[in-house]
């Protein structure tokens, strides 16, 4: 048989050996790799067979004097892959009990280890974690028939995790839905196993096409393929995609498609793919435009998108938040009105309630949420609108002749902003789609993608779809989580012209927290309702991690000095052991207590850089991360530290809106999700500190 031209595919157990190497081998690696790709029957790779090996295609290739890898290599379809790195007795004690099989029902190449099944007792049997599933299940969910033996004599949940290295990355990830106590029936619809009639060809080419294989290894197409990869190697994300994860990036959709998931389930990973995939689909001037609701998080996904895009790819996509885009819209068609928010929004509230010497019947802040959840969110924009808009979920019963005498508050708001020449976003947004709906030109955009879809409001979906034009393939790409909602926005897509019916889908691995901290952090959101985006439920309780770890710490002291030296204590550690400063970072609900902290940190001599608004994360600086609790909103650390976990802190008194019961839980409610979303930003540890009185959240 004549050897097919070479393939070289990396997994991705080798880029973590890989990061582990001192930097100076990591670069012989790199050499070594571009003399396999560009000859790998050269005599200088130096294949040996490993005398103990189990399988007969593992082999070691010579890096330098001390450094090995181990690589599959199958001639007959020109397979190379590279598995593992180490020093020379690491690497071949690695290998020992390795295999490397294309499985014959799901057709992915699996690595896995070849262990003795222990003795057990027969009265012991029933008792073991699978001994009610049957190896034909076992076999349909992907586990080696060779490792059933060995399955069957894992007493519990706890010994199956720990031999996790054991079992095939797909395999162990189906049967953790089982340890975790989710029915066989479940986990089957999850693992979605396309059942084969006839056995799969041990070919690795062929099995290299598979999406399931495709999760842990990348196929290196060329030079600039194998740069990229090696750019940033602890950056999986850019690489492997989940078969689930793929196949939303790559589908065709008729119209609009929705996309749910937990926090650390890949949402932002997935948009950023679709980003990437759809642009290498434009002809001519068509573009992407891909939003979200704040600045930084946009400044973050343009600098992840230069990691996995070509220039030309680039070129063609649009990343900028949704605010600046109406801004920068408005600016182009003549508008000189300024786009004012928060205290300058309020100030005009105030005065318009003084203008109309209302009493203290209601405060402003309820005025500004009638107007922006009903006058502007069912467009009432006339006194006879209002008076017939549905008010359902405002907890202030306002009759007929009451509707009148706010109407004239609104009245004067409107030709206040007008005098000022200034417009709050929702009343920018509005008149930025009547220019876009009254120009009836073609939108300048083939295709829309939104991060953090929970966070935009009523009139900024509404925005969208004028933006994407008539309802067409692939227009409108959205991904969001309501339990992240830490904004009043709230938004029904079907309501604002975006229909995903039948186009909807769910993540839900979570990728970056150990169950222990994904669980500790849910619970914090118990018994509260949370939407779909739509007009459905999203109750979140069908995701788990497929890590685990200890649970969040969360500490009490006396006074905020022996907060600060406990936190301090606990971050030298951690240095000390290896941690990179750069992967923990120390969260607080405020900018003032951020500052504080910061200034102790200093002054002990430790290095802190502040993670700021409209400008990302530069991984190339040292010191410890410190941002506020809203700005660490769609980045990760290895620990974080939630510090200031006071009463009155969280949740901050003055961000509760005490107008009636509903505004009251619900801004309670926005408090929840800010720390569930700062507790799930961490990877393998997170802890939580406060003096005095703690946090009324924290109590069990």
């Amino acid at each position: 048989m004549n050897e097919q031209p070479p393939k070289l595919a990396i997994s991705e157990t080798f880029l973590t050996a890989l990061v582990a190497l001192p930097r100076q081998i990591q670069g012989k690696v790199t050499e070594f790799m571009n003399k396999l790709r560009n000859n790998p029957t050269s005599p200088g790779i130096n294949y040996e067979k490993l005398n103990a090996c189990q399988d007969r295609k593992i082999y070691s290739v010579r890096i330098d004097d001390t450094y090995r890898g181990i690589v599959v290599r199958q001639q007959a379809t020109g397979v190379y892959l590279l598995l593992w790195v180490d020093h020379h007795d690491k690497a071949y004690a690695w290998a020992r009990n390795k295999k490397c099989e294309v499985n014959p029902l799901t057709g992915a190449i699996q690595v896995y280890d070849v262990v003795a099944a222990p003795q057990i007792v027969p009265s012991a049997q029933d008792n073991m974690l699978f001994s009610k599933i049957s190896d034909k299940d076992l076999l349909e969910l992907g586990l080696p028939k060779e490792l059933i033996p060995f399955a069957r004599g894992i007493h519990d949940a706890q010994e199956f995790f720990s031999h996790k290295n054991s079992f095939p990355a797909d395999a162990f990830e189906s049967l953790s839905w089982l340890a975790e106590g989710f029915p066989l029936s479940e986990v089957k619809a999850l693992v979605q196993q396309e059942q084969k009639t006839e056995t799969v060809s041990s070919n690795l080419a062929e099995a290299l096409n598979r999406p399931e294989t495709l999760k842990s290894f990348v196929v290196v197409e060329g030079e600039e393929e194998l740069r990229r990869i090696m750019a940033e190697p602890l950056e999986k994300w850019r690489v492997f995609l989940h078969p689930t994860q793929r196949k939303i990036v790559n589908k065709n959709y008729s119209g609009a498609a929705r996309v749910l998931g937990g926090a650390g389930t890949g949402k932002t990973v997935v948009a950023m793919h679709r980003a990437k995939q759809l642009a290498g689909g434009l002809k001519d001037k068509e573009r992407i435009l891909f939003t979200t609701f704040t600045a930084n998080l946009a400044s973050d996904i343009k600098d992840n998108l230069r990691k996995i895009c070509t220039m030309d790819e680039l070129r063609r996509i649009d990343v900028i938040n949704l605010d600046a885009w109406v801004a920068q819209f408005l600016r182009e068609h003549g508008y000189s009105a300024e786009i004012i928010y928060d205290d300058k929004t309020q100030k005009i509230w105030e005065d318009v309630v003084a203008a109309n010497d209302l009493g203290d019947e209601f405060p402003a802040s309820f005025y500004e949420d009638e107007y922006n959840r009903i006058v502007v969110a069912q467009e009432a924009f006339s006194l006879e609108k209002y008076i017939k808009a549905t008010r359902t979920g405002r907890g202030t019963r306002l009759d007929r002749k009451k509707r009148m005498q706010i109407w004239k508050v609104f009245e004067t708001y409107q030709n206040m902003m007008k005098e000022r020449q200034v417009r709050d976003i929702n009343t920018a947004m509005y008149e930025c789609r009547m220019l876009l709906l009254k120009s009836n030109s073609e939108t300048r955009y083939k295709h829309v993608i939104v991060d953090e879809g929970q966070d935009l409001s009523v009139n900024g979906f509404r925005l969208l779809r004028a933006i994407a034009g008539e309802e067409h393939e692939n227009d409108i790409f959205i991904v969001g989580d309501a339990h992240q909602r830490i904004y009043k926005n709230k938004a029904s897509l079907s309501k604002c012209g975006i229909n995903v019916r039948g186009r909807s889908s769910i993540l839900r691995i979570n990728y970056r927290t150990t169950e222990e901290i994904r669980k500790a952090a849910f619970a914090l959101l118990n018994g509260i309702s949370f939407d779909d985006l739509d007009d459905d439920f999203d109750t979140g309780d069908r995701c788990q991690s497929l890590t685990h770890g200890d649970p969040p710490q969360v500490h009490s002291f006396s006074n905020a000095n022996e907060e600060f030296d406990s936190v301090l204590k606990e971050i030298k550690g951690l240095v000390d052991g290896g941690v990179s400063a750069k992967n923990i970072c120390v969260v607080a609900r405020t900018h003032k207590l951020l500052d504080d902290y910061i200034s102790q940190f200093t002054a002990k001599g430790i290095r802190c850089y502040e993670i700021k608004g409209n400008k990302a994360d530069d991984r190339g600086l040292d010191g410890i991360r410190v941002a506020t609790m809203h700005r660490v909103k769609g980045l990760e650390f290895q620990y974080v530290f939630v510090v200031a976990a006071n009463k009155r802190i969280i949740p901050l008194a003055s961000a509760i809106d005490h107008s009636d019961a509903i505004s009251e839980q619900e801004t309670i409610t926005a408090e929840k999700c800010l720390l569930y979303v700062a507790l799930t930003r961490a990877q393998k540890g997170a802890f939580v500190s406060g003096y005095g009185q703690m946090s009324e959240f924290l109590k069990k």
